[in-house]
């Protein structure tokens, strides 16, 4: 169960009950559901961890899931590094209390995961054991309920900022060859400041090989479609990414009930760069950043203009066009072969030469975002050597070719 779940609950909003419950997440389809009239824990109630000694004092149900449930709880007595509000996740099932346990202790101390306190078994009078984590409270809620009271997308820089922390977390597990598979605004809380924090690990998953790690367990809000058709039978490092340029353009969207399209992006309140970044993220698969690590340096750090170069001639360029010609695009083609180059369909490993018209007021990204640009720059960030060449220079290098 995702403490993500809880805070819509915690506010008894039914908009939230519902719309949660309808949402395909791992919870449901892990284990079968718990018997919804049934309490593992009894409210007033006092708990006590023989792992640390605390005690807690359960309030309130906040949500429940395949996992389990969660409790508001509050700490009996003192304790330093403990604080006197807690979350009591409760389950009947040691697998995903184990490796949030485990998570909780790799990630102690960072400052954008949700803190695991204590983690233990607690005996019941039936003989039966239920696993216990105590959990940071986040007072704000989950990332959908957020946006969905706030009613308003984030500014880009505070978005940026955020992003940027939650991938901190990712960029960690992705170093240590594990991936999260389950970065959704159900996952993602809203802490005092704002700020984001992750939570929620209990299906992260060692990298088996080369190739990824098993994608049976998918949540159809951010997985990304390659997943959900079964076209891509691994999930990879470059598949958390789709997840968080999902959570990025709903940030700025102010809206997370929905998935965010390739198609709405160029809408999108922010700037042609941060469009560009989550086109980047939400695009073709094999185009992707490859990790954490490389969408947390293309937010921090605008890409080089692609302004345009010289060439003295076009034999033997490999050449593509991008952009609205003055001239059809059959017609430039064959100019281009005329004079001795090999014409592209698209940018590519081979391709030396873009020739630039207009910018097409459709494209993804603003003014240098459209799908051919974006992808000359992941190409020189690769480090191939593409020259952008402006149209007018381009006939002038036809007109050339033909005197020869």
């Amino acid at each position: 169960m995702s403490q993500a779940r809880l805070r819509g609950r915690d506010r008894e909003r039914p908009v939230l009950s519902t719309d949660i419950s309808s949402v395909p997440t791992r919870t449901r389809t892990s284990r079968a559901t718990l018997d919804p009239a049934r309490r593992l824990l009894d409210p007033a109630h006092t708990i006590a961890s023989p792992e640390t000694g605390l005690r807690y004092r359960v309030e309130r149900l906040l949500g429940k899931g395949g996992f389990g449930q969660v409790y508001l709880a509050g700490r009996v007595g003192y304790a330093r590094s403990v604080p006197a509000t807690v979350c009591i996740k409760a389950s009947e099932h040691i697998d995903g209390w184990l490796r949030e346990a485990y998570f909780g202790q790799l990630l102690d101390g960072h400052p954008r995961a949700i803190r695991v306190f204590d983690a233990f078994p607690l005996m019941r009078p039936s003989g039966r054991v239920l696993y216990c984590l105590a959990l940071e409270y986040a007072r704000h809620g989950d990332l959908r309920a957020f946006l969905l009271r706030t009613g308003k997308g984030w500014p880009e820089r505070t978005a940026r900022r955020e992003i940027a922390g939650i991938l901190e977390v990712l960029g960690k597990l992705h170093r240590g060859q594990l991936l999260h598979r389950d970065l959704t605004p159900l996952n993602v809380f809203v802490c005092d400041g704002p700020t984001l924090k992750l939570g929620d690990f209990g299906i992260v998953r060692q990298q088996s090989d080369a190739r990824g790690s098993s994608a049976r367990t998918r949540n159809a809000l951010t997985a990304p479609s390659e997943i959900l058709d079964g076209a891509a039978p691994k999930w990879q490092a470059r598949d958390d990414v789709y997840q968080v340029g999902q959570l990025l353009g709903m940030l700025i969207k102010g809206d997370a009930r929905v998935r965010v399209s390739t198609k709405e992006i160029r809408r999108l309140p922010c700037s042609d760069h941060l469009k560009e970044i989550v086109y980047r993220c939400l695009g073709e698969r094999r185009k992707r950043y490859l990790s954490a690590d490389e969408l947390i340096e293309a937010l921090r750090n605008p890409p080089a203009s692609l302004k345009a170069g010289v060439l003295r001639s076009l034999k033997g360029v490999h050449l593509a066009f991008t952009g609205v010609l003055s001239k059809k695009r059959r017609e430039a083609a064959r100019a281009a072969k005329r004079a001795g180059a090999v014409v592209h369909g698209a940018p590519s490993a081979r391709t030396t030469v873009v020739v630039r018209g207009r910018p097409n007021p459709l494209q993804a990204g603003g003014r240098d975002g459209g799908r051919k640009l974006i992808e000359i720059k992941r190409l020189r960030e690769k480090g191939y050597r593409v020259t952008v060449l402006a149209e007018t220079q381009f006939w002038r290098l036809v007109a050339r070719a033909a005197r020869k």
